[in-house]
């Protein structure tokens, strides 16, 4: 919003400083800045009100040290992330750029599915909340709009490098005031696969395995993919919100990874260094990677131990949504592994204990654990550690793997 009314003021009548809001790291700066200020300021105010309302935990009897100590606290403090994140980037990003717009769509889409979740438990005093098959129907369709947005839309390209550049000539290009060599804008539904030197997975290749243009029926294969990552992501976020400030600080380390990411695939200077795929328009994101993040820390701010709310499935869905969106549209979905790999940790242990119960009951007559409690987060408090402990060294594993996925980048 603000973007196209200084751009219009700096091109008709030259208002001094306007100019600034061209340039996206000055932009993301103010998007954190506000994010900050609106989930700090105002969260609290939003935290007095669903405590007037009595919007408060449910907590189930687990067994777990301190549980009950979270018996009334206030929920659905997603709507603090949400506003955080959704006011800075209407603000300063640019909203004729479709990252930005699918982005958008994405935090209003699993806000409002988490939102309805919450609204059930809360109010309709129903602890399953919404039914697990309508959360999925709703992780679907997102996934159906941000799949057929990318393969189809127009504005959605990368530029290739015609010819191999060596670092020597792309600081004599600098020195000349010159850019680096691209091909033409094209569509393609290319990824960048970690640690290997020829890194690019086309998954129009698997189609034209079956003798069918790639072209004309990679959706096919891209779309079903797109939908995955977004169902596991976004549930593995949900799982992981189980303890003070987990998933919100492991949410804000992987944008922080994403948001990198977003910017040198979005800048030809750093695409042709680094030797990856430019992608036209990607540096947009980083305005709403800065909002993301802004609100994140804010909301942390009342969210660690002892948490004076909880995000509900309100901010842990979306932000698993979001997160998943920015892997893709930056091409960088085969890193979610390791960029989001306590989110997949968490998923699994589940899907592991929950398998193993039923086979072993099945075999056996009784049905036997691998943990001591799924999702991860628990096995460690049934083996006696303190919460606040569990969520830093979680956060410290996160970080480790961010910076591993920084090292993709240029160990192949």
């Amino acid at each position: 919003m603000l973007y196209h009314l200084f751009t219009y003021l700096n091109s008709v009548y030259d208002l001094p400083g306007a100019g600034m809001f061209q340039y996206i790291t000055f932009r993301a700066s103010m998007a954190i800045i506000f994010a900050l200020f609106i989930t700090l300021v105002y969260g609290k105010r939003v935290i007095v009100f669903l405590r007037k309302k009595q919007v408060g935990e449910t907590v189930r009897n687990l067994g777990l040290a301190g549980e009950n100590l979270k018996a009334g606290t206030p929920t659905m403090g997603g709507i603090i992330i949400l506003g955080g994140i959704l006011i800075p980037v209407l603000l300063f990003a640019r909203l004729d750029n479709i990252y930005v717009i699918l982005l958008l769509i994405t935090t209003v889409w699993m806000g409002l599915i988490g939102f309805i979740d919450d609204y059930i438990k809360v109010f309709k005093k129903d602890k399953k909340g919404l039914r697990g098959k309508f959360k999925v129907l709703g992780q679907v369709g997102l996934g159906l709009i941000v799949g057929t947005t990318l393969y189809f839309h127009p504005e959605v390209t990368i530029k290739e490098k015609e010819t191999e550049t060596r670092i020597q000539t792309l600081t004599a290009q600098i020195d000349q005031g010159k850019k680096p060599v691209f091909g033409e804008a094209k569509k393609s539904i290319k990824s960048t696969i970690p640690f290997l030197k020829n890194n690019e997975l086309d998954y129009s290749e698997a189609v034209r395995w079956f003798g069918l243009d790639g072209q004309r029926w990679g959706w096919i294969v891209y779309i079903p993919i797109v939908i995955f990552i977004i169902t596991a992501v976004s549930n593995g976020a949900n799982l992981t919100d189980g303890l003070d400030g987990l998933a919100t600080g492991t949410s804000a380390i992987s944008s922080v990874a994403l948001g990198i990411f977003a910017y040198v695939s979005g800048s030809i200077i750093f695409a042709d260094y680094l030797n990856i795929m430019y992608i036209p328009n990607s540096g947009e994101m980083v305005v709403f990677v800065a909002a993301l993040i802004g609100a994140c820390v804010g909301f942390l701010w009342y969210n660690t131990y002892p948490a004076q709310v909880f995000m509900g499935d309100t901010g842990s869905l979306a932000l698993g949504g979001i997160l998943a969106t920015l892997a893709i549209a930056v091409r960088k979905e085969l890193l979610i592994p390791i960029v989001c790999g306590i989110f997949l940790v968490e998923n699994l242990s589940v899907v592991l204990q929950v398998s193993y119960f039923k086979y072993t009951k099945k075999k056996y007559g009784e049905g036997r654990r691998i943990f001591l409690m799924s999702p991860l987060h628990h096995h460690y408090q049934k083996k006696g550690y303190h919460e606040a402990k569990i969520v830093t060294r979680f956060w410290i594993v996160g970080i480790i793997l961010a910076v591993v996925a920084f090292v993709t980048l240029k160990i192949r």
